[in-house]
């Protein structure tokens, strides 16, 4: 059962993995920060490991401590320094900065003290580098409270700094400026480029790196250019050499290990690897998807990772082949499509690459697979009008995908409809029709109507548009001899109203009722015969979603105003239910129960507001759900309802909500206690919690085995404590290596907290053994007392239940233990 605590927002996906450089471990594991997490891969498999959580804001940098490299620093907006076990994903250590940190840098040379970028106190948007002295201490949180500033004016992103060879020195990048601190000698030198652009150039830096064998800095600039400077400790005898390919900023470079090669990135989505600083020698790896933001090496050299600004790693070869992508769930340029659930493969489906639809896994956090639905060549160009994908809707059983491409042109927009149908043998969705201008103007909104007991016959697609009509699409025999399929797509009904604008379209449960909203007024259709039934209307404000109530709620309407009303409408008295006030951007029903999720947003806070169509007052809500605006809901059945005690959060029991903010990160809303989430990541831990992996657990599992064994062939009934099985604190002791358990402090409480036994009733063969062992005197005692005691107990537990049970008293157990031991084995001769 979980326990009834306050829902929590987790971040589940889509958070940026470019708020740093990627790190690779010496093992092959790849790590990267992504948003309050920092997750773990699997170079090899492209899986995620673990996910290591504990920051309270987004993390801005990661490094190896390169003292240890089985450890990791992270820093966080939240101004704390964690120092990881990631193979274990255990925090060891935090310090407190006190100040957000921007990015984090932790070069060899420096013994107990990292660097970090931080904002200027009584400045905006002014940042320093500065020295952190990492306390040493016994405890786990610490303070680092001990800073030093080592430059000034720096540029916030962790591009603009890098440190030179050996650490002699550190280079920072801003605007057209470079500086160069030494700290032996305490030298600062300072140069700047023109800043007059000439030929389209343009001297603006944007990212630096430096050799690390040679003194030698390459720094790429806005126009595309790379520059590698050298001889930079003379400020006036200073030299560099351009290096030229890219036709727009060069947004990351990278050396080699050996520094004989270097890397460099771009919007293009094309790696450039330059060879002996020569413009004339240089190998190149196109198409990879999107622009590169960040590139990073592994130790030895023999691999190199690319991130991409659509969340997007690439693993690529020494001899700079494509070696494998892992994809999370991919950033588009705008998610106009919504969020559709996958009935087949329970897969949220949404907007992926330009002109593709990405299919993602939840469980997995990874990218099942990704479909073409344009079908043509993205161009990465500023202001070039394309087709894109805008509208997505699968049938009931997720065997008919029906998709709307269309042109960014405002005005006179090129539509295409496809009807896609899935192929069993090829595992995909096969395009069946392709209806060109299915409108006259931007579709709005589409919807399947799809009943399963009347087959293919019932399945009917409804699309509106701004043209101000909306038109059913149903499967008619195809009679062309030469086609590869036996059915295909075409119009059947046209409906209109009042020359109004269609915006909105969904189907009753039963399939028999079509909502579609015109501007102000909803309209209500049979789906049999398309006869207009009734009209509903509010104004002032056009509708913005409109659903229909499920299962006991199916008599009600329920419609959303972009002038912040919700609505909610009797069917069968064809009036206005209840309305409120309340500025919804999100209605979403829940697919298994009567259940419908809105999300508001008013003074820059979104709220949820859950809440059934027969009963005006919500079930729950939840002010300032997040910081960031929803724009996008869905609910997701779960395989096997979940045991939620707490009445408050029932509603999350057969499906669980997910949602897409504006900066399309996917959040969902967990009810686990802080007990349940004290390991971090213990779901993603590479061994099964069934295999015991410390000698301890192995000593303690071979001596629970053999005494349960023993009870079996004694005759006595196993009793197992569920708390001693459920208790994550036990499992962290016994699955943690000893040598990164936190403190005793840490864990004293709730380990104690987890041996504690609940008052709750005990089961009559738990009666019946303790009755055994109580002596002869005890049996002869009065029961009264007992039998009032725990009369009384049951009575106070079973209350809050909210029913009553009947329990037998100790002299009656007393004689059904004799009746238990009475040998009726003659019974076997007749």
């Amino acid at each position: 059962m979980v326990s009834p605590g306050a829902l929590r927002v987790v971040r589940c996906g889509g958070s940026a993995l470019r708020g740093a450089r990627a790190v690779f471990s010496a093992d092959s594991y790849l790590l990267c920060a992504s948003g309050d997490f920092v997750k773990v891969y699997c170079v090899s498999t492209e899986e995620t490991l673990r996910l290591m959580g504990g920051h309270a804001d987004l993390v801005t940098g990661i490094q190896l401590n390169p003292h240890n490299h089985m450890q990791l620093y992270s820093s966080s907006l939240d101004g704390t320094i964690k120092l990881w076990d990631f193979m274990d994903g255990i925090p060891i250590k935090t310090f407190t900065v006190g100040s957000k940190l921007l990015a984090l840098y932790a070069p060899a040379s420096a013994e107990d003290s990292v660097f970090a970028v931080i904002p200027k106190k009584g400045e905006r948007d002014t940042f320093q580098l500065v020295s952190v002295k990492l306390t040493k201490g016994a405890g786990q949180d610490l303070e680092a409270k001990e800073l030093s500033v080592v430059l000034d004016g720096v540029g916030a992103s962790v591009k603009h700094i890098a440190f030179g060879r050996e650490g002699a020195y550190v280079v920072s990048v801003k605007d057209v400026n470079l500086q160069v601190y030494f700290f032996k000698r305490k030298l600062l030198n300072r140069f700047s480029l023109s800043t007059v652009k000439t030929k389209g150039g343009d001297n603006h830096f944007s990212c630096v790196v430096c050799h690390p064998t040679e003194d030698c800095i390459a720094t790429g600039h806005a126009d595309g250019k790379i520059r590698l400077w050298r001889n930079f400790h003379h400020k006036k005898e200073y030299t560099y050499s351009t290096l030229h390919w890219h036709h727009d900023i060069v947004m990351d470079l990278a050396f080699s290990m050996e520094g004989t090669r270097l890397l460099s990135g771009g919007v293009e989505s094309v790696l450039v690897q330059w060879h002996n600083e020569s413009s004339c020698q240089k190998d190149f790896l196109p198409r990879l998807g999107s622009p590169i933001e960040y590139i990073s090496m592994s130790s030895d050299g023999a691999l190199c990772c690319t991130l991409h600004t659509d969340n997007r790693i690439t693993i690529i070869n020494s001899n700079l082949r494509f070696s494998r992508s892992i994809q999370g769930l991919i950033k588009s340029r705008d998610v106009k499509t919504g969020l559709v659930v996958d009935p087949r493969t329970k897969a949220l489906v949404l907007n992926g690459e330009p002109g593709h639809l990405q299919f993602y896994s939840l469980q997995s956090d990874q990218q099942l697979f990704s479909l073409d639905i344009v079908q043509r060549q993205y161009i990465h160009q500023a202001g070039l009008k394309q087709s894109d994908l805008v509208k997505v809707a699968f049938s009931a059983q997720g065997t008919w995908l029906a998709t709307v491409e269309e042109s960014e042109e405002v005005t006179d927009p090129e539509l295409q409809l496809k009807l896609w149908f899935y192929n069993e043998e090829a595992q995909s969705f096969k395009l069946n029709t392709r209806i060109n201008t299915p409108h006259d103007n931007h579709i709005t909104d589409m919807c399947f109507r799809d009943m399963d007991e009347l087959g293919d016959d019932s399945l009917i697609l409804v699309t509106t548009g701004r043209d101000c009509v909306f038109k059913v699409w149903v499967m008619v025999e195809d009679t062309d001899p030469e086609a590869q399929q036996s059915v295909s797509w075409s119009c059947d009904f046209v409906g209109s109203y009042r020359n109004y604008q269609a915006t909105n379209c969904c189907f009753s449960e039963d399939g028999s009722l079509l909502a579609v909203s015109f501007e102000e007024t909803v309209t209500v259709w049979d789906s049999l015969t398309w006869d207009l039934k009734c009209t509903f209307c509010h104004p002032p404000g056009n509708i913005r979603n409109i659903c229909f109530g499920r299962l006991t709620c199916s008599k009600y309407l329920i419609g959303a105003t972009d002038y912040g009303f919700l609505c909610c409408w009797n069917l069968l008295t064809c009036a206005l239910e209840w309305s409120a006030h309340l500025n919804i951007v999100v209605l979403q029903p829940d697919p298994l129960s009567e259940h419908i999720a809105a999300v508001s947003w008013l003074s820059k806070e979104s709220s949820l507001f859950v809440f059934k169509p027969n009963e005006p007052r919500p079930i729950y809500i939840q002010r300032n759900l997040c910081k960031e605006k929803i724009l996008l809901a869905a609910f997701v059945p779960r395989d096997e309802p979940e045991m939620i005690s707490s009445e408050k959060y029932r509603w999350l029991r057969k499906s669980q909500l997910f949602f897409l903010t504006d900066t399309q990160e996917l959040m969902t809303l967990s009810t686990k206690s802080l007990e349940e989430r004290l390991t971090p990541s213990s779901k993603q831990l590479a061994v099964e919690e069934s295999l015991p992996v410390t000698p301890f657990s192995l000593l303690l599992g071979k001596h629970r085995r053999q005494q349960a064994q023993e009870d079996v062939d004694l005759g006595k009934p196993v009793v197992h404590n569920k708390q001693e099985q459920a208790s994550p604190a036990v499992k962290e002791l016994l699955h943690t290596p000893a040598h990164v358990l936190p403190s005793a402090s840490f864990l004293c409480t709730i380990f104690i907290n987890s041996l504690l036994i609940s008052k709750e009733n005990k089961s009559a063969e738990e009666v019946a053994d303790e009755v055994e062992m109580e002596s002869e005197k005890a049996e002869d005692e009065s029961d009264e007392e007992d039998i009032t005691a725990m009369e009384q107990e049951d009575t106070s537990h079973m209350e809050l239940l909210g029913e009553m049970t009947c329990k037998l008293s100790k002299s009656q157990e007393k004689e059904l233990r004799k009746i238990r031991k009475t040998d009726y084995s003659w019974i076997s001769a007749f």
